[in-house]
């Protein structure tokens, strides 16, 4: 279930990327030869004949000789992808080609993919607003049916001990062998009580994905000030919902937010990287993604959409970046042949997208090396052999 929910959410990330390229290409009157759902080798696709002005279809990779796109549908279900004619520079004089349009059409159609990407966000969080999402409210705030959630749990603490995790609810609290119980409802209830039972062993009922579990644990006596007698972080949440208008407010504001949010960290990765020469912030590649999937979907529906916001909003900014083989990288050459009047050296380009795409794809394999390695993979290989 998780690797189908992190391939459909992958899937419709990348598709709705590549889908933003190829409206506005054919608004602007480029030739898209192929829009494909998932990546070749094709499995089949259909086209309008230009002379009977029928529906053809074509299977498998049979080259297509056609002035209509293609539309096809291919074998692997990652998302989708889009050939537009001219895109590498070829077919300058022709009217249909990427090649042959103005500077400001050939940016608008390489910055399509970044902002479908933000307004996939935008629906996503609106929908999670309208059907109800769960938000932080205080204790002294008087609502019908509330949550109290483990919002951090800090290393090397009794709490990691006991096996809490993020997202966790709890929903009693009690002393050894289950005397004392009580339900809880508020945040200052389980703060009081693990003040009152310090150095004493204490059981806490955990909802986890629809799983009710108890966890045993010792509060610390001494501990340090910024982390507490357990060692965790607690937030109180209730469900929400708002209107419709409401919600597609509240959505263009979560897209904002995150945007800042991560363009924040993003430059505090870059200045660590040139300050520090290390970057001790925490990347997750595919591996880590396909984790954070499972985490992500034990906590429901709400949270999945959430999730795939927020990354959806993660690709669009990486795409964003002033970075060859990015589409941000394919923009700055146009604006670089804007400034001096005439076209970059197009093998310079090519040369440069090409080794920008393999730094890439050494990037992506050291994070899914490092993935691999944080879940011991390597030391079980190790122990096996």
């Amino acid at each position: 279930m998780t690797i189908l929910i992190f391939i459909i959410i992958l899937g419709v990330l990348v598709f709705v990327h590549e889908l933003g390229h190829f409206l506005v290409a054919i608004r602007n009157g480029i030739k898209a030869d192929e829009f494909g759902f998932g990546f070749p080798p094709r499995m089949f696709g259909y086209f309008r004949d230009e002379k009977t002005g029928k529906w053809k279809f074509v299977f498998g990779n049979k080259k297509v000789e056609s002035k209509n796109t293609i539309y096809s549908m291919n074998w692997i279900p990652l998302g989708g992808f889009v050939k537009i004619k001219g895109e590498d520079g070829e077919g300058k004089q022709e009217e249909d080609s990427f090649a042959g349009k103005s500077a400001w059409t050939r940016i608008k159609v390489l910055g399509a993919g970044v902002a479908m990407n933000f307004l996939l966000a935008w629906i996503l969080f609106a929908i999670v607003f309208f059907i109800g999402a769960p938000e932080a409210i205080d204790d002294n705030i008087d609502v019908k049916k509330s949550k109290v959630q483990i919002s951090q749990v800090l290393d090397n603490t009794p709490a990691m001990e006991m096996g809490i995790k993020v997202g966790d609810e709890i929903t009693g609290i009690c002393v050894e062998e289950k005397k004392d119980c009580f339900e809880i409802a508020k945040i200052s209830e389980v703060q009081n009580f693990i003040v009152e039972n310090k150095g004493s062993e204490i059981v806490m009922q955990i909802t986890r994905g629809g799983e009710i579990l108890e966890l045993k644990g010792i509060p610390r006596v001494d501990y340090p000030s910024d982390q507490g007698s357990l060692g965790i972080s607690l937030a109180r949440t209730a469900i929400v919902e708002y209107s419709f208008f409401q919600s597609i407010e509240k959505g263009f504001i979560a897209v904002v937010d995150f945007v800042w949010m991560i363009l924040v960290a993003l430059f505090a990765l870059i200045k660590m990287l040139f300050v520090k020469s290390s970057v001790p912030l925490d990347i997750a590649g595919p591996v880590g993604i396909a984790i954070l999937t499972k985490q992500v979907a034990a906590l429901g529906l709400v949270y999945i959409l959430q999730f795939a916001a927020i990354l959806s909003i993660n690709l669009g900014i990486i795409n964003a970046l002033p970075f060859p083989a990015l589409d941000g990288g394919r923009i700055f050459f146009i604006l670089i042949e804007k400034i001096k009047g005439s076209p970059v050296s197009k093998n310079f380009e090519q040369t440069a997208h090409t080794v920008g795409f393999l730094l890439l794809i050494v990037l992506m394999l050291f994070v899914t090396f490092r993935d691999i390695s944080n879940l011991g993979f390597f030391e079980k290989l190790k122990n096996f052999f």
